[in-house]
């Protein structure tokens, strides 16, 4: 058998964890699913990853570390007869599994993890069901028949598992979940994040603002695009380095060339320190979000921030950097030239978040307090 992990406080030991997931691509949840997975699996916990539709870059690294990765055939095809056959085989196939594997916990990530994870884990008998949201209910369009759905899978689920206290409030206010429900375990950044790195070559006289996000509409890049036109034109140019890709590439890019601000497109780094390393500021001009990972990675990196006060931004902020309001692009280019115009105030903004992230974002204490909740779960459910 394989080894197990004692939680905090004498709770019940964690044997084996199964999580679930749409897929390993590069988003924020998906590098912290593979670091939880990892570090667990170097406990002595049985880890297995669940992926609904398809692999990612993560899944080399998670089977080297010893962790399985089950790939289960769900298709994101139109709800048609031959695709409704397929996920309805595939959802006996994720039963199935569960019941092979007999995880003592089964933690589940995002909608649609938790929307098919949950029912499954209770026909599969599978002890402990955790939830994890990862964004703003309110926030979200979703469809209306969804709502009773979630209403309904609030119930069957032990647990629901957050990463900022704001994304609590708002499962709690607007989805009902009880707050005995409800645990906030932020997220964790390895030991590398916080070593220094050589800096990025950028060719450029002017400041440097870097921003790591995917290139989507929520992330508010169309705001950060004005905001550096408007710097421009109060004759406080910067140069504005664009990290990551998406849908919202190519029209960013006209409103790039139709602006004349000096920003440029990195694309996808696997990498991100440094650009931040060369950062004067940070920005992440979010419309809507759950806990940062840009956010925390500027944090460990010594740089200071602007950010909107957005999903849990400002419980990581506080008063360690500059918040501004959402899609709001003269307040966020006054952020910037705040920090530009004020290296003192900046480099003890930049200081007071690096001690704070330090405390508490380190990845150990991301996996203890995983730990603990799933055993504590676990001997709440060996009690009844």
């Amino acid at each position: 058998m394989e080894g197990s992990a004692t939680a905090a406080g004498g709770r019940a030991q964690v044997r084996s964890v199964a999580f679930l997931i749409g897929h390993l691509g590069m988003g924020g949840t998906q590098r912290q699913l593979s670091l939880l997975a990892r570090e667990l699996r170097g406990r002595g916990v049985e880890v297995h990853v669940l992926l609904l539709s398809k692999d990612g870059p993560h899944e080399p690294e998670l089977r080297a570390a010893g962790v399985g990765v089950h790939h289960l055939g769900f298709t994101r095809r139109p709800p048609r007869p031959r695709a409704a056959a397929e996920n309805a085989r595939a959802f006996a196939r994720l039963v199935g599994l569960l019941r092979r594997l007999r995880p003592d916990v089964l933690h589940a990530f995002l909608r649609e993890g938790y929307v098919l994870g949950a029912p499954a884990a209770r026909l599969a008998g599978v002890p402990v069901t955790v939830a994890g949201r990862r964004n703003q209910s309110r926030l979200e369009r979703r469809r209306r028949w969804l709502r009773p759905l979630e209403g309904a899978l609030n119930l069957i689920v032990d647990h629901v598992a957050v990463n900022a206290a704001a994304l609590a409030e708002d499962a709690h206010t607007a989805d009902g979940v009880p707050t005995r429900k409800l645990s906030v375990i932020y997220n964790g950044l390895p030991a590398p994040a916080f070593d220094p790195v050589e800096p990025e070559q950028v060719d450029t006289a002017f400041p440097v603002v870097v921003c790591v996000a995917r290139l989507s509409p929520e992330k508010g890049h169309r705001v950060l695009v004005e905001a550096a036109a408007d710097l421009a034109r109060r004759g406080r140019p910067c140069t504005f380095v664009l990290v990551g890709d998406g849908p919202e590439r190519g029209r960013l890019e006209g409103r790039v060339d139709a602006s004349g601000a000096d920003v440029r497109f990195a694309g996808v780094r696997g990498d991100v320190r440094g650009f931040l390393a060369r950062a004067d500021v940070v920005v992440l001009p979010s419309l809507s979000e759950g806990l940062s990972n840009a956010v925390m990675e500027a944090m460990a990196a010594g740089r200071p921030v602007v950010a909107t006060a957005v999903g849990g931004t400002a419980e990581l902020l506080g008063d360690r950097g500059i918040l501004v309001p959402a899609a709001d692009p003269q307040a966020l280019a006054d952020g910037i030239a705040r920090l530009l115009d004020d290296p003192v105030l900046a480099a003890s903004l930049a200081d007071a978040a690096l001690a704070w992230a330090r405390k508490n974002l380190g990845l150990d204490v991301m996996v203890d307090a995983h730990l603990a909740l799933y055993g504590r779960l676990l001997e709440a459910r060996r009690a009844r």
